[in-house]
C-alpha cells in the first residue's frame, strides 16, 4: 500500500515515484512467485499417496523477507509448497525450490553486479552504507561487515576459476592482451594480463585473468604454463598487440598456435612515427590493407603504402612489413571470423567501461582484491557476449579444414 503523500510530492519512505516503482515490482514479484508454485503444484497433481490425497499442495507462506533490488527494498512473503514425495535413491523428501527467488537470496544479481563497480570506483567497505542508501532508498543487507565478506567470496571465486580444468573446453582462438583498468596492482608498471577465447560452438569465454608486466615474456609464460598445466590445448590462432611479451611465450608454451598482430594496436603504432600531416593518409591506406578482399590485394596494398611512406619514413613502414605475415594471417581462416580476428576489440570493448569507471583511490583494497573486481565485473559482461559469426565453422577449422582468402577448399576426391 502507498503511503500518504506530502506536499512536495514525498513519503515517508522517499520519493513517491520510487515508492509507486517499488510496489509495482513488489507486485509482479509476488504475482511470478504464485505462477511459479501453480505451475509447479498442477505439474505433480496426479501424484497421489494411496489414500489417493495429493502429495504436493500448497501450505501458506514463509515469513516475509526484505530483498534488496535495482528498484530498492521490497518484503516478500514467498509461497510455501507441503511436497511428501520421497527421493527413490537418497529416501529424502523432495523440496520445492523457487528458481525466481532461491531461499538465501536477500539481493538481486543486478545489485551483486553493481556492488565490485562501486568499489573499484573508490568506494571503501566504510562508504557502501551511505551510498548505497542514497542508491536504492535502503541499505538493508549492504553493511560494511556484508560488503567486506562479499570481498572475500569475489577474491576465493577468482582463485577458483583461475584453477578450473581446461582439458574439456576446446579454445580454437584466442585474444591476448594486458590492459590497465586503473586499479591498485602489486607492482607500479603491472596490468592485467587477459586471456580470452572462442570454443567449438562459436561462444565466446573468458579463459585466464592475471597480474603481470604486459612487457614480459615470463609473466605471459607463466600464465600459458598454467593453462597448460590445466589442459588447454594449443588454440589454432592467437591474436594480439605485436609489443607484448606474449609472443615469445607463446611459442614456447603454444608452439603450434599461429600469430594474428591486431590491426587497432598497429594502426595506432604505425601513425605515432608519422608526422599528423600524414597520419590520416596513412590510416586510410592501412585500412586499405585489412579490409582488402583477399591477401593479394592486402600485399598490393602494402606494396602502395611501402612506396608512398617508405622513402620518407622507414621506421613507420618497417612495423608493416616487418610483421606482414602475422598480419595477414587471418586470411587462412573462414571470411566470417575475419571481422573478430584482426583485432583484440573483444577484450577492448569488454575493458573500456572499466577503463572508463574507475580510478586507483586510497580505499580500492588490496591488489588481490582489486583483481577480483575486475574478474567479477568481466564475469558479468560475459553473459552478454555473443557468438562470433559463422559459429559452425569453428569446429571445421579445429578439424584441420583448409581455407583460402576465407573460402573453404574442398578436397579432392571427396564425395559431392
Amino acid at each position: 500500500m502507498l503511503s500518504v503523500v506530502n506536499e512536495d510530492g514525498t513519503t515517508e519512505s522517499g520519493s513517491l515515484i520510487d515508492e509507486i516503482v517499488r510496489e509495482g515490482a513488489r507486485r509482479m514479484l509476488a504475482a511470478a512467485l504464485e505462477a511459479e508454485v501453480d505451475q509447479y503444484i498442477a505439474e505433480l497433481a496426479g501424484q497421489r499417496d494411496e489414500a489417493g490425497r495429493r502429495l504436493v499442495v500448497r501450505n501458506g507462506r514463509h515469513r516475509p523477507r526484505a530483498v534488496t533490488t535495482a528498484a530498492g527494498p521490497i518484503e516478500v512473503a514467498v509461497p510455501r509448497v507441503n511436497d511428501k514425495r520421497v527421493d527413490e535413491t537418497t529416501g529424502e523428501r523432495r523440496r520445492f525450490s523457487s528458481k525466481i527467488l532461491a531461499p538465501w537470496c536477500r539481493k538481486s544479481p543486478k545489485i551483486s553486479e553493481v556492488l565490485p563497480l562501486l568499489y573499484l570506483h573508490g568506494l571503501s567497505s566504510g562508504d557502501f552504507v551511505p551510498a548505497m542508501e542514497q542508491f536504492l532508498g535502503s541499505s538493508a543487507g549492504l553493511s560494511p561487515a556484508t560488503v567486506t565478506r562479499l570481498t572475500q567470496q569475489w577474491t576465493a571465486d577468482h582463485a577458483e576459476f583461475q584453477r578450473r580444468d581446461l582439458a574439456e573446453s576446446d579454445y580454437v582462438y584466442v585474444w591476448a592482451d594486458g590492459v590497465h583498468p586503473k586499479v591498485r596492482l602489486g607492482q607500479a608498471h603491472s596490468c592485467v594480463l587477459v586471456l580470452m577465447g572462442v570454443r567449438m560452438d562459436g561462444t565466446k569465454e573468458l579463459i585466464a585473468l592475471a597480474e603481470g608486466l604486459r612487457e614480459s615474456t615470463e609473466s605471459w609464460a607463466d600464465l600459458l604454463r598454467d593453462c597448460r598445466r590445466r589442459g588447454m590445448r594449443d588454440p589454432e590462432l592467437v591474436v594480439g598487440d605485436g609489443a607484448m611479451g606474449l609472443w615469445r611465450a607463446l611459442a614456447e608454451v603454444f608452439p603450434a598456435a599461429r600469430h594474428q598482430r591486431c590491426w587497432v594496436h598497429k594502426v595506432r603504432n604505425v601513425s605515432n612515427a608519422l608526422p599528423k600531416s600524414a597520419q590520416p593518409s596513412a590510416t586510410k591506406a592501412m585500412q586499405e590493407i585489412y579490409n582488402a578482399e583477399d591477401r593479394a590485394h592486402a600485399e598490393k596494398a602494402i606494396e602502395a603504402f611501402v612506396r608512398t611512406y617508405g622513402a620518407k619514413w622507414p621506421k613507420a613502414v618497417a612495423k608493416i612489413t616487418d610483421d606482414a605475415e602475422e598480419l595477414l594471417a587471418f586470411y587462412d581462416f573462414p571470411a566470417e571470423h575475419w571481422i573478430h580476428l584482426r583485432t583484440t576489440n573483444p577484450i577492448e570493448s569488454t575493458f573500456s567501461t572499466v577503463k572508463l569507471r574507475t580510478k586507483v583511490t586510497r580505499g580500492a583494497g588490496s591488489p588481490a582484491a582489486a583483481l577480483a573486481m575486475v574478474f567479477k565485473l568481466i564475469e558479468s559482461a560475459q553473459a552478454r557476449w555473443r557468438a562470433v559469426t559463422g559459429a559452425h565453422l569453428v569446429a571445421l577449422v579445429r578439424a584441420g579444414a583448409t581455407f583460402e582468402n576465407g573460402v573453404l577448399v574442398e578436397r579432392e576426391g571427396k564425395a559431392a
